[in-house]
């Protein structure tokens, strides 16, 4: 008995993926499943940026490159020898409650929560012990913010993730390694890896979504070194997912699901699994007090890009910037109130969906498609006009008459439908029965005899 498990242990051992510290080894991991059935997720923006919370959270660079409005805001509302380590006492969090957070992310309907754990100031929201003095505990709220907010989405069964950000603006280390032409890595060996390892083992992170690694190749941040570390011999191997921007040229090319840009939305489908990072507030992440309603997305334009990015096979990280006292604003928790809403009655359309064969409809650009085993999902981003749908892409489903269609949130009775030429017309029912409100689901469920995927 004991050889027989030792010889199972040796040939488990055996069938282990040890990943290399190359692009090809490394991306030849599977993505964990989890990440592409959850679909939605919520970012968020939050640090000593949100204490001057003014044009946005690269308040601190745009100060010292000499931003106009950002020199006139500082020399109107500050004393001349202000400096921008003074804000972190101001970043206060007294009224930060990680888990009326959680429950306002949870009722959104999203499923995994990333939170910047350090923006380029170089901040960190959790006590390390490579930022002494410049984090969450030593100065500001004196708490980890960072390992109450990952405790407090845990218990509301989502997944927790942490942004972190690879250079910092003004960090003397990397400066001196830049000025090197990042032949020099001390800023990497003594700093940046050192902190990441820290942050994984202490808080076992669901998603790791780096950034700021532009200026340099992935060999001066060592990034390939760290993901083996991560994929091989770290707490979170099996479940961790990661984005792209690994250095010079590796964003949208490299690494797990590509986030390419901010706010990368392509339209079409893309053969890699990718994201959607994008803002409510539309010109900003991070908080700004002068915001006006105008530069907030509207409940219509979020699940427009909430449609739109699923279809095409992507996930949607939707950005929030909390205030410098912990506070979601009012604007934010009513949109996501609302994606909650919807979400609850057409979820179904979204969670564990894949991309079907056409993903805008050929006839009507407000109607995306989405499918899961033998259904087909329209979502239609308006209610259509005379309470007729015309579909062309779906025509071939409903070549055959035994094609039934529902509305979501409409009971079980069935829509009539017609079939012409070159189209589909779907009944919608009276608007003031249905429960749905901004963009409409039609639920399809073809005849077995018809093979459309």
């Amino acid at each position: 008995m004991i050889l027989l498990l030792v010889v199972l242990t040796i040939l488990v051992s055996c069938n282990a993926v040890e990943y290399k510290p190359i692009w090809k080894s490394l991306d030849s991991r599977p993505l964990p499943s989890w990440y592409d059935e959850s679909k939605v997720g919520i970012f968020i923006h939050w640090g000593v940026f949100s204490v001057p919370s003014f044009r946005s959270e690269w308040f601190w660079a745009d100060w010292k490159r000499k931003d106009d409005d950002v020199v006139e805001y500082m020399k109107k509302n500050y004393a001349p020898n202000w400096n921008y380590q003074n804000f972190a006492k101001d970043f206060t969090a007294e009224f930060y409650n990680p888990d009326e957070w959680a429950e306002i992310f949870a009722n959104s309907g999203a499923k995994y929560v990333v939170l910047t754990s350090k923006h380029h100031e170089g901040y960190t929201l959790w006590p390390s012990k490579y930022s002494f003095s410049w984090n969450a505990k030593d100065v500001g709220p004196g708490r980890d913010v960072l390992g109450e907010l990952a405790t407090a989405v845990r218990n509301k069964n989502l997944k927790f993730g942490v942004y972190h950000s690879y250079y910092e603006w003004f960090n003397e280390l990397y400066l001196a390694d830049k000025a090197t032409n990042y032949t020099q890595t001390d800023f990497v060996d003594k700093k940046v890896n050192p902190e990441l390892i820290e942050l994984v083992n202490a808080y076992n992170p669901s998603l790791v979504w780096s950034d700021g690694d532009w200026e340099a190749p992935d060999t001066y941040w060592k990034s390939k070194e760290f993901l083996a570390w991560l994929y091989n011999e770290s707490p979170v191997k099996d479940e961790v997912v990661v984005n792209d921007r690994w250095g010079t040229d590796i964003p949208c090319n490299h690494g797990g699901f590509f986030s390419c840009q901010d706010r990368y939305n392509p339209g079409t489908l893309q053969q890699h699994k990718w994201e959607n990072a994008m803002t409510l507030d539309k010109t900003s992440w991070g908080f700004r007090r002068n915001a006006k309603l105008d530069d907030y997305m509207t409940t219509l334009e979020l699940l427009t890009q909430l449609t739109s990015t699923v279809s095409c096979g992507g996930n949607i990280l939707i950005n929030i910037g909390p205030t410098k006292d912990g506070i979601i604003a009012p604007i934010f928790q009513q949109r996501l109130r609302d994606l909650g809403t919807w979400l609850s009655i057409n979820g179904e359309a979204i969670y564990s969906t894949k991309p079907w064969t056409t993903q805008n409809d050929t006839l009507n650009a407000n109607v995306w498609y989405t499918s899961k085993g033998s259904a087909v999902y329209a979502i239609s981003l308006g209610w259509p006009e005379h309470n007729i749908l015309n579909l062309g892409a779906a025509i071939g489903i409903f070549k055959d008459p035994a094609t039934s269609v529902y509305l979501l949130g409409n009971g079980n009775e069935a829509l009539k439908w017609t079939l012409n030429n070159d189209s589909v017309n779907i009944n919608f029912p009276d608007k003031s029965t249905v429960k749905s409100e901004w963009a409409y689901v039609l639920k399809i469920i073809p005849s077995s005899k018809v093979n459309f995927i």
